[in-house]
């Protein structure tokens, strides 16, 4: 699949006020500052798509972009911001939860994983929440151009084995730089494969 057009449909912190779900639909999700933006950008051959920021926790809204008029790409606030309020932060909670749990054509989630640092708690917290619900969601590596090859091989291992400890297997794995464009025809390939089987309502 192509991506031949991409554009922003609506923010909005409601679910109600979703686009009606008559097509499938893919969410990208992450710690604040884990190039989420840079990668949906990418993705969609789009440089100003999804707004960048050298400030964490600019998303902050449910935010849907149509994809090809077939399929809706969704920019989900970032979870983890420690600077902004604590009723800030149950609010996203809410809307996040609420969003994930309730949206029927929701296909997969893509939940982006910094490549260069330890596992995070916030980001397993947040991937066993969606094992204990049955949201299928895969992992995404991001910045995987800026540290040596070998050295992102073996902070991908050590996540992996430190994931382990917790599943027996683990959910299917992209490998991406927003930089070089590592990783996006496995990934436009992956939701091209998903779309094949959606069944409009």
């Amino acid at each position: 699949m192509l991506v031949k057009t991409a554009r922003f449909v609506i923010s909005n912190s409601v679910l109600e006020k979703c686009p009606p779900p008559q097509l499938p639909e893919f969410a990208f999700i992450g710690r604040s500052n884990v190039g989420k933006s840079s990668l949906i950008n990418m993705l969609t051959n789009h440089k100003k798509l999804a707004k960048t920021s050298s400030t964490p926790g600019k998303t902050q809204l449910i935010n849907h972009f149509i994809i090809n008029d077939t399929w809706y790409l969704v920019d989900l606030p970032g979870y983890g911001y420690a600077r902004s309020s604590k009723k800030d932060r149950r609010a996203w909670k809410k809307m996040i939860d609420n969003y994930l749990l309730k949206r029927q054509n929701l296909m997969c989630t893509f939940v982006l994983i910094d490549s260069r640092i330890p596992l995070q708690k916030i980001d397993l917290e947040f991937m066993s929440w969606m094992g204990t619900h049955q949201l299928p969601f895969v992992i995404v590596y991001t910045k995987t151009d800026k540290l040596a090859k070998k050295k992102i091989q073996l902070n991908i291992e050590a996540i992996q084995k430190g994931l382990l400890n917790y599943w027996e297997t683990l959910p299917q794995e992209f490998i991406t730089s927003a930089e070089n464009g590592a990783g996006k025809d496995e990934i436009i390939g992956f939701i091209d494969e998903i779309n094949e089987l959606f069944e409009k309502p």
